[in-house]
Parts: structure tokens; C-alpha cells; sequence
């Protein structure tokens, strides 16, 4: 079984490739490392090696971690799940990103909550590229409203889009997804604003990702490994 060392080597590799294949800057892609369900010691392990961001899904869970971890000062911490209203001031005092924004009231929730002496936080706006019900996120419709408000909120900094297209064997459809995000930053900073990010691509998907425009790709199992029932129930807490 590979090492975590081997597998983050491998997966900066791949990222390296895609890149050039692409015909962009050396520099032009950022790793985050989805670490949720998995061991603190697993991200001390990484961060030993060179990582510095990694993401959670949990609020409870990045609580912890970010508790265990303290003694890591320049560990960055992504919140990239679902955020409820109740749940803002963990992750406003806590991260240095959040990724999934699609609601005003969220956003307006971490401004207040961020605190003086942190540095605005980071983040991006979660965009429903496929088009399922199912899915979270801001219609491509409402986009440009919410991220004009989210913009003008204080104590944060908008820096970008963020989607989780349609799992599907479809090649072109899913770069037509990419795509979407991509043409949805530019139009943005046609109107005045000026986004760099794009946070999309994961384990399976992240050539194609990095081939139409992502700027940080999320990656998980090609890092960690497969998540076992037990780590997925821990990760819930």
C-alpha cells in the first residue's frame, strides 16, 4: 500500500502534468487536501512534507482537528461542506477559506462572526453547474446578485467560485460544467469584480478540471485512501 508521502507525490504529479498538457504557469494550480473522516495524524504527516491546506466537510470535526493541530502555524484551514446558520462562528473563527457559500444570509453570518485580529476570510461562491435538485448551490441565474452583496459584506474576501459537477463517464459534459464556472468568473469581473479562484476537480476528474480553468483542486481518496464506514461515521460527529 502506498505511503501518504507516495500518494501526495503522485497526485502533485498529476496536477504537474495536467498543467502543462494544458499550457498554463508552472504555479497555476493549488492543492487542497480533503481531509475529513481522516486522522489528525494523517494531516501533521502531510504537513511535515509541505502541505498547508487542507479541507473539512465537518464543523464539529474541523473544530477539533484545528484544536489538535494548533501547533502547526501555518496550516490552512478550507471549509468546503454545507454550512447551516447555527453553525458560522466555528468556521468564522476557525478557517482561513469557506467554499460553499450560496446564501446571503450565510455570508452576512461569517462577516460578523469573523474576528478583528484573523485576516478577512477567504471565499468562494458554490454554483449549481449541473443543474440537479439535489445538488447545493446558487443558481448560475442568481449568481451575479449574491456575489455583488457578498462582495460589498466586511471581514471577508471574495476570491472566487466553487461547483461539484454531476458524477458522470460523460467526458464532454463534464468539461461543459467546468467550463460554465469558468465563463461565469469572467463575467463577473467584466462587472467590476476580480476573482482568481476556481475551486473545482477531485479525485477522478481533476485533468479535466485543471484543463478548463480550476485554479485549487480538492482532492481526498487519491490521497488518503477510500473512506471506511468507520471514518465516514467519525467525520459526522
Amino acid at each position: 500500500m502506498a505511503t501518504i508521502f507516495a500518494r501526495w507525490q503522485g497526485v502533485l504529479a498529476r496536477i504537474r502534468t495536467a498543467v502543462t498538457l494544458a499550457g498554463r504557469p508552472a504555479d497555476a494550480v493549488q492543492l487542497l487536501a480533503v481531509s475529513k473522516t481522516f486522522p489528525a495524524a494523517d494531516i501533521a504527516e502531510l504537513y511535515a512534507h509541505g502541505q498547508r491546506d487542507f479541507g473539512e466537510n465537518y464543523v464539529q470535526e474541523l473544530a477539533g482537528k484545528a484544536e489538535m493541530l494548533a501547533n502547526l502555524p501555518e496550516l490552512r484551514w478550507h471549509f468546503i461542506g454545507p454550512l447551516q446558520s447555527n453553525k458560522t462562528r466555528i468556521v468564522a473563527e476557525t478557517a482561513s477559506w469557506v467554499h460553499a457559500i450560496d446564501r446571503l444570509k450565510i455570508a452576512e453570518r461569517l462577516s460578523s462572526q469573523r474576528p478583528e485580529h484573523l485576516p478577512p476570510l477567504q471565499v468562494c461562491l458554490q454554483v449549481n453547474v449541473s443543474g440537479e435538485t439535489s445538488k447545493s448551490g446558487v443558481t448560475p441565474e442568481g449568481l451575479g446578485e449574491l456575489a455583488q452583496a457578498v462582495a460589498a459584506l466586511p471581514r471577508l474576501k471574495l476570491r472566487g467560485l466553487m461547483c461539484i459537477p454531476e458524477a458522470t463517464n460523460d467526458q464532454t459534459w463534464l468539461s461543459e460544467q467546468f467550463r460554465q464556472l469558468r465563463q461565469l468568473q469572467q463575467a463577473l469581473n467584466t462587472q467590476g469584480l476580480q476573482l482568481d479562484t476556481l475551486s473545482m476537480g477531485m479525485s477522478g476528474d481533476l485533468e479535466s478540471a485543471i484543463t478548463e480553468g480550476a485554479t485549487l483542486v480538492r482532492i481526498g481518496t487519491a490521497l488518503f485512501g477510500t473512506r471506511t464506514i468507520s471514518n465516514q461515521a467519525q467525520g459526522t460527529t
